[in-house]
């Protein structure tokens, strides 16, 4: 790929957070010289942050793998070739199926925040192994708030933070995280109209929170108390919607009675805050035209998490904010990233609830480390590095060691890259046609199908193209399928689109293995060697059939002319249009109302008089938020540590109090124990943290190479957290709410 004119922009998107925000790249060869916005996108119009400006350290900044690598017996790689590693993979894999059953294979990750086309296609192998199991970060963060959803309105729910009268940030600093569409424009636009009210609730004096009119700083972990406290105040002054919960949901009756009997006193004295506070806080929501809510990590990855989403979602719903502007919206998808159904799903071993369809990050090492015959036998991870990311280190490499097999695919031989048996290089997200499902918009929803910058690295694949690779493999679709369907390709799109809908009624079978049929057949004939794209023709033909008239408004007359629309849209592409009205569609419940109860959170709710809300102790006094965002932190995507402006080593942040009476200052070296293991840090005082309350930054603790070996910059969260401290409900972690010691260590002491 070389550029026709010196000064050639290349338009794609950034990689580092949800929003995937448009930009255009000028190269230097392989480099990229220059980043800047990308003011045609459909959904950012320019906008970027800091951290997508830094993205060169991504594309070039790490050590690639750019061959095969496959374990000896010894524990050393050897580099092999594509063709021996895709014989050797089928073959483990197949004997693991004969011998202990498909299910028994495990499928974790699947595209990371900007990697989704890959994704899409591992479903094929999954089938094509009888394989049923499978989890990714989201079991790490939203799961929770997910079966909540499906309970409450069906689906995923957005706020429309441009419009709303209040906004409401729990556990979420969108300065830095970003997860609202232009965050800090929208943030600022918020905080300078006297009409509109910011209200964060987050024990951090963020970013965010200095520009809220409200902040209410909750003591670590009782968020819950904090919000049944609002509900309380909205019940007992009935600060309600009646109207809404008349015409638009059910069962209110059986939800109001709870939260009359709610202790608001006690419940502000639980969070530390003035009960005055809360009551203007829920006044303020209550009396408001439009309000909108995001909750996030930072209540999502604490104690009684699950039931901080449904005490969150009764408060807009109670006061009537959903399906209007300003107030919370559902959306249609080009792909749902998790199921959002009531269906009780259990892990095979632990019988552990799977909300989405996804295994608790938690529990997997559990799966695994037991002499029950339906353990989980091998895994195959795809762009993620769960010996690095997931809770309590030590356990999770434990359980890798014990499977039969371990295949990674990634970009770079990540730390779950070297407890592998095989390693296989993928393309980076800009050496290949890349998307993401992030489709979370209304009215207008956008997708972005990005063309590659750079042609892939010699010894690299893209996803897709491993799949299909290790499918051929496997002999797990008949040649004549695949003749047939080739022939209709070439026909045209109205041929191949009759022939696939026979064959999928045929053979049941087809549907499953659409992703790696549509590769083989329907990619060869796209444009510009989007082969991987081929699977957004079936996206496009759902969207076509669940939102025909959202599609229609927004200017494609079928759901193929959508897919030529994707394909050619360098700034994306919007949709759907939706109006209004449209937004009660999404609600599946009968008659399109919401029913309300959701009986086991409503025994949580009733139970918190009882419940704990203190999990430090003598021996364990801090409580560590392990994983705060930071202006250059970035979920460790970054391979480098070349990136940092600032704080290129991960701080400890301390309050002053805290500090003084440990006798730290800054740039002391300091000490942090958990019940899992101990690291050492650098200490930064900040004010922002209350007393007890401490904080390590996410995206450090990377095993990276060097001259001499490997150099670890900054600590690895995940030796300091605690698999069994987890969500009861969702088996989410607790990684913001980590009980912790913290001494002071003299300065020349070394890490061990």
């Amino acid at each position: 790929m070389t550029d026709q004119a010196e000064g050639t922009w290349h338009k794609s998107a950034c990689i580092l957070c949800e929003n995937n925000c448009g930009i255009q790249i000028r190269r230097d060869g392989r480099r990229f010289a220059k980043i800047r916005g990308d003011k045609d996108h459909v959904a950012t119009g320019g906008y970027t942050c800091n951290k997508a400006l830094r993205l060169d350290h991504y594309q070039n900044g790490g050590t690639r793998l750019t061959t095969p690598l496959r374990r000896e017996a010894d524990g050393s790689f050897t580099a092999v070739d594509w063709d021996t590693a895709m014989r050797e993979i089928a073959a483990r894999l197949t004997a693991v199926r004969d011998t202990h059953g498909g299910e028994t294979i495990f499928f974790y990750g699947g595209g990371g925040q900007g990697n989704h086309l890959g994704g899409a296609y591992s479903g094929a192998l999954m089938r094509a192994l009888g394989a049923r199991y499978r989890s990714n970060p989201l079991a790490q963060e939203k799961t929770g708030e997910g079966w909540v959803d499906a309970h409450l309105t069906g689906g995923h729910t957005v706020g429309d933070f441009e419009h709303a009268e209040v906004s409401v940030f729990l556990g979420k600093n969108p300065w830095q995280s970003h997860g609202v569409p232009r965050a800090r424009t929208v943030l600022k636009e918020i905080a300078k109209d006297p009409a509109r009210t910011m209200i964060v609730i987050d024990p951090v004096r963020t970013e965010t929170a200095d520009l809220a009119d409200i902040h209410l700083q909750v003591r670590p972990g009782t968020d819950a108390w904090c919000l049944a406290a609002i509900l309380g105040i909205l019940a007992a002054e009935d600060l309600i919607d009646h109207a809404f919960l008349d015409a638009r949901t059910t069962q209110a009756e059986q939800v109001l009675p709870h939260l009359k009997q709610v202790d608001v006193a006690r419940c502000a004295e639980m969070c530390g805050l003035q009960e005055d506070l809360l009551r203007t806080a829920a006044r303020r929501i209550g009396t408001a035209s439009s309000v909108s809510t995001y909750e996030d990590l930072g209540v999502q990855q604490g104690p009684n998490s699950t039931l901080v989403s449904y005490l969150n979602k009764l408060i807009w719903l109670l006061t009537g904010n959903f399906a209007k502007p300003g107030a919370m919206q559902p959306h249609s998808w080009i792909a749902p990233l998790a199921r959002y159904d009531t269906r009780e799903r259990r892990t095979p071993v632990t019988g552990a609830r799977m909300p989405g369809g996804l295994v608790p990050c938690n529990v997997i090492a559990e799966e695994i480390l037991t002499k029950d015959p339906k353990r989980f036998r091998a895994m195959i991870i795809e762009s993620a590095n769960p010996a690095h990311s997931l809770a309590d280190s030590t356990a999770f490499r434990a359980a890798l060691a014990a499977l039969d097999l371990v295949v990674v695919i990634d970009v770079a031989l990540t730390e779950t890259g070297l407890l592998a048996d095989y390693v296989l290089p993928a393309s980076s997200q800009f050496e290949k046609w890349e998307a993401t499902f992030f489709t979370f918009e209304f009215p207008r929803n956008t997708f972005h199908l990005r063309a590659p910058v750079l042609e892939s690295l010699p010894g690299t694949l893209p996803e897709p193209e491993i799949y299909a690779r290790l499918i051929r493999e496997l002999n797990a679709v008949a040649r004549t399928r695949l003749a047939v369907l080739r022939t209709a390709a070439r026909l045209g799109r109205t041929p191949f689109k009759l022939t696939f809908v026979a064959l999928a009624a045929m053979d049941k079978n087809v549907v499953p293995m659409a992703p790696y049929l549509l590769y083989e057949t329907l990619g060869p004939t796209l444009p510009d060697g989007a082969r991987s794209a081929a699977v957004l023709w079936a996206l496009a033909q759902r969207v076509g059939k669940d939102y025909p008239q959202a599609m229609r408004r927004a200017g494609h007359a079928n759901a193929d002319a959508l897919f030529d629309a994707m394909l050619a849209g360098r700034s994306g592409v919007t949709f759907t249009l939706d109006e209004p009205e449209d937004a009660w569609r999404y609600v599946p419940h009968p008659g399109h109302r919401i029913p309300l109860p959701i009986p086991e959170l409503l025994d949580l709710l009733d139970a918190l008089e009882k419940t704990p809300a203190v999990h430090t102790t003598d021996d364990f006094p801090f409580v560590l938020a392990a994983g705060q965002r930071r202006a250059f932190t970035a979920n460790a995507i970054f391979r480098t540590t070349s990136w940092r402006l600032r704080d290129a080593g991960g701080t400890l942040r301390l309050n002053p109090q805290d500090a003084q009476r440990l006798g730290l200052s800054d740039g002391s070296q300091a000490r942090i124990t958990t019940t899992r293991g101990s690291a050492q840090a650098t200490v930064e005082i900040d004010d922002r943290m209350q007393p007890g309350h401490a904080a390590l930054p996410n995206g450090f603790g990377l095993d990276l190479p060097t001259e001499h070996g490997t150099e670890r910059t900054g600590v690895a969260l995940n030796t300091l957290t605690d698999l069994r401290r987890r969500d009861p409900i969702a088996g989410t972690p607790w990684h913001k709410h980590v009980p912790a010691n913290i001494e002071p260590l003299p300065n020349h002491q070394e890490t061990p």
